[in-house]
Parts: structure tokens; sequence; C-alpha cells
């Protein structure tokens, strides 16, 4: 009985439920006898802890899901905490169970019932929750598309999967928000010179707002490639749409090279995903100013975006 006990809150962060000990040979006063002398602690209805004392944010969370029962997962901020997504799982247990399922509500637990439930959960994750790539997109949702692409790159960092996985998951949820735009980023890193990026950088900030024109792909010192030249004015624009994935080598190579360019009078800016798919328009500002700096004569133009930054100036 009492090894029983034990396995039991070995497993479960020193928590131990009504059912599994009286399936392990208590009985009701014995249950009962252990939380009136202290021994144990109600931390949900029908949940113990048998370490008195211990109350951190994981134990908490499994006695919610304890509490609700089988079939259930930890989901949104919940689950994003324990990935490692997010920093805070903020004041709530988030939980979600199948639509067929009714749990009672109670303080500090929100449950979502959800069809998806059963298929998104990760079993082989203790406490169970919803995988890792749907987790992703369900923290994006409602959100700025920035934030998914924000999401997108904490999850490949954090190397618990890949891109051809969320890509996968991204591919089931038709009705997610700026999804296109979120599968174009997914396909962007094996894509090499002429990603999509690249390709939303020249047609997007460039072109449509009347940017001066660059050299693509022109070769630089050390056998290196630059995705944009602008030689009359010393500029060379970066289109990095890698996700900040590419690690720490690529990284010192970028840096090395951006510090050969500036030894020769060559400035060097970066542009990212949400630079170029985001806030084109605030991007071409930014250049314009740079390429004005340096003897550029011209001026932005807007581009036909309705809340174009560009004719928001003009008009204000």
């Amino acid at each position: 009985m009492q090894r029983t006990i034990a396995a039991h809150a070995a497993a479960q962060l020193g928590l131990v439920t009504r059912t599994q000990a009286l399936g392990a040979g208590l009985t009701e006063a014995a249950v009962r006898w252990r939380v009136e002398s202290g021994r144990w602690v109600a931390v949900q209805r029908g949940v113990y802890s048998t370490t008195p004392g211990r109350d951190d944010w994981e134990s908490r969370a499994l006695a919610a899901l304890l509490r609700i029962g089988i079939p259930a997962a930890l989901c949104g901020p919940s689950a994003g905490f324990l990935w490692g997504l997010i920093p805070h799982p903020g004041p709530d247990i988030h939980v979600a169970v199948p639509v067929d399922r009714r749990p009672e509500a109670t303080g500090g637990i929100v449950v979502t019932r959800s069809q998806y439930a059963y298929q998104r959960t990760d079993e082989r994750a203790w406490p169970h929750r919803i995988s890792l790539d749907h987790t992703v997109f369900d923290l994006a949702a409602g959100r700025p598309v920035d934030r998914a692409v924000g999401l997108i790159a904490k999850a490949v960092q954090t190397r618990r999967t890949t891109l051809r996985n969320l890509r996968n998951a991204l591919e089931q949820r038709p009705g997610q928000a700026h999804r296109t735009l979120l599968l174009e980023v997914l396909g962007d890193v094996e894509d090499g010179a002429e990603s999509p990026a690249e390709r939303r950088y020249t047609r997007d900030v460039e072109q449509a707002h009347g940017l001066p024109s660059a050299h693509r792909q022109s070769a630089g010192r050390g056998d290196t490639r630059c995705d944009n030249d602008y030689e009359p004015f010393r500029v060379k624009v970066e289109v990095d749409g890698r996700l900040g994935h590419a690690g720490w080598a690529n990284q010192q190579r970028d840096g090395r090279r951006d510090r050969r360019n500036a030894a020769d009078d060559w400035l060097t800016a970066r542009v990212y995903w949400t630079d170029v798919a985001v806030t084109p328009c605030e991007t071409a500002l930014e250049l314009e100013a740079i390429f004005r700096s340096r003897g550029w004569s011209g001026r932005a133009r807007p581009c036909r975006r309705r809340d174009c930054a560009v004719r928001r100036r003009m008009e204000g």
C-alpha cells in the first residue's frame, strides 16, 4: 500500500489523488486522518500534497490537471511556460479537455473545451500538455503577426521542434490568423538567396516606396555575398529570414563581414521578417533616412497600403 502511494507521489511532484489513495488500499477514514493530521494537504478537491509546504507553480498546475482528470492537458500560457516559450504562465492554470467533457469550473482553473484536445496533446510530456507546435499557434492566436514569428523563432531555438513540424501543425489549422504569411515564414529558411523574405524586401520595401534599386547578391570580400548593394551610397542591406536560428558560428561570420565592410566605408543595415512582412512602410522610412544621410536626394513615396507610414508622414 505505502509503496504504491509513494510511487504515485514520486511521479506526480508529491501529489496523490483520492482515487489513487483508495485504489492503493487506504480507506476513506485513513485519507481523512492524513489530511486532518497535517500529513497531507488538500490542494484541489480530491488532490493532496504528501509534501506539505511545497507550493510551486508546477505542482499547482499538475494538481489542477489531476482534479480535472483524464483526458485533459495543460494548454495556452500554462503549456507555453512549460515548453519554455514564454517567461511567465500567468495567474490561472489553463486546461484543455475534449468537447464531450464538462468538468466543474473552479477558481484559478480555466477550462477550454476543444474538438482537437485529443489529437494535439503530447502524452510524452509530463504533465500532459498541448504539443509545442500547436502551443506556438495557440499563443499567437489573436495577436499581431510579429508575435507569431517571435514564438516560431523561440520554438526553433530551443531545439525541441523543427520548422517541418511547425509547418505540419499550421497546415492543420485552417482558421489560424495570418496563416498564409506564417506558412511563407516557415518555408523561408531553406530557400537561400531567393527567399520569400528577400522577395518581400524588394517588392514591398524598396520598389513599393520608390527607394534606390540595389544590386542583388553582389560578391564581397572573402568569398562573401550581400543581399542588396547600394553602391552610390555605400550601403548594404542584408535580409535575414532565418528567424534567428542560424547559430553562433554564422552570427560570428556575419559580424566579421559587417566589420570588414565598415572598414571600407560601407554601412550594413539588417532587416528581418517582421520588418519586411509586417512593417515594410516603417522600414522604408528608416532606409530613406540612411540613404539621404549618405547622399541620396530622393524621398520615399507612399505605397498602396491604406495605413502606409510614408503617406501618414506626408499628411501629417
